[in-house]
């Protein structure tokens, strides 16, 4: 289970990264901006902005949240 806690952690990350949503059922989401999360502050429920769509989830079914990965090349090497 993922807490609001944790959410406020990764949406406040300077610099902010992108991350990953993983539920129990296998379902993922990416959370490119800060903005496009929401949590309840009894841990309940988030809700998660996916383009045009607004999706709610019970955060018991959250098994992890992490980081985006990023390869050399996105990241870009300032040459």
């Amino acid at each position: 289970m993922a807490t609001h806690l944790q959410v406020r952690d990764l949406i406040t990350a300077q610099p902010f990264q992108p991350f990953h949503v993983r539920m129990a059922s296998g379902r993922t989401f990416e959370v490119r901006h800060p903005e496009n999360i929401a949590c309840s502050q009894n841990n309940r429920d988030m809700v998660i902005y996916d383009g045009d769509e607004m999706i709610r989830v019970e955060a018991l079914l959250v098994e992890i949240l992490e980081p985006v990965k990023t390869t050399k090349s996105a990241e870009g090497n300032g040459a």
